[in-house]
């Protein structure tokens, strides 16, 4: 007699498999920044007059500005009681940039998305917008020259002739609208095929740091809207790594939204430290 009882396969089921071995995944971006309210202190509010009104100012401009538009705030107007209170409210948010030249400017978003705070020799001002203007028409000039497609190659530059022409081709034809993107962490290449294209791109002026969930490093290149963005997780491992062709990657812009937004926190603000 034929038993319809079938013993299961051997090496399946609990306790099967070494104990020892356990998955390993790539650890994700974790510890958002967020925003959180922080109220200044202020003993005599006549004597930071001044700074009251620029942050009223300030608000203004971030609603006008979320229809479009930017605006700009001189500091050196104020003396050292009200510039510190301006410090203290404005704080420092998640987006900083670097921008090389003369003059060479520093740029820091404040806790307020779209209000920037840009310090450079004789620079010290507030500006409101998606981005500073500087580091849109700055961004290309070259800090380290761009070789071009001619530029020498080794054995070991594979794919990376084929991605030069693509991105200069999109270079030279883009004229606004969506971004061009070039998806590194998808395609094959090696060591050299980057160094290749780093020589033949170049570098630019403007260096972004963008930090979120982990860190978003974005740097332009010597060539007209091509930037090279890439994605970190917390643990410093490069987990996106792109090229984007495109006015300025939208992971440093503050969008219309955040502007409106900051116009109310702004005011909120005033009003609790008046």
């Amino acid at each position: 007699m034929v038993s319809n009882f079938h013993l299961p396969p051997i090496g399946f089921g609990p306790g099967s498999q070494p104990e020892d071995d356990e998955l390993s995944y790539l650890q994700l971006p974790s510890g958002m920044r967020s925003y959180s309210p922080h109220l200044p202190e202020v003993e005599d509010a006549s004597a930071l007059a001044p700074a009251l009104r620029l942050i009223a100012e300030l608000a203004d401009a971030a609603e006008a500005c979320a229809k479009g538009g930017v605006a700009a705030f001189d500091l050196t107007v104020l003396d050292a009681a009200n510039r510190a209170l301006m410090a203290e409210t404005l704080g420092q948010g998640e987006v900083a940039m670097k921008i090389r030249g003369i003059p060479a400017l520093m740029v820091q978003e404040s806790v307020f998305a779209g209000v920037w705070s840009v310090a450079g020799a004789g620079t010290d001002r507030v500006e409101i917008g998606a981005v500073p203007p500087a580091a849109l028409s700055r961004a290309f000039e070259p800090y380290l020259a761009a070789a071009g497609i001619a530029h020498p190659r080794g054995g070991q530059v594979v794919n990376a002739p084929a991605l030069a022409v693509e991105l200069l081709d999109k270079s030279a034809s883009y004229a606004g609208g969506e971004a061009h993107v070039v998806n590194l962490s998808l395609l094959p290449h090696t060591e050299e095929d980057l160094v290749w294209l780093d020589a033949v791109l170049g570098e630019g002026a403007v260096t972004i740091l963008s930090r979120g969930y982990g860190n978003c490093r974005i740097t332009a290149t010597a060539v007209p809207h091509v930037w090279r963005v890439q994605f970190f997780n917390s643990m410093e491992t490069l987990i996106l790594d792109t090229f984007e062709v495109t006015t300025m990657p939208e992971v440093a812009l503050a969008a219309p939204e955040d502007l409106a937004d900051s116009a109310g926190r702004l005011r909120e603000v005033l009003e609790a430290i008046r």
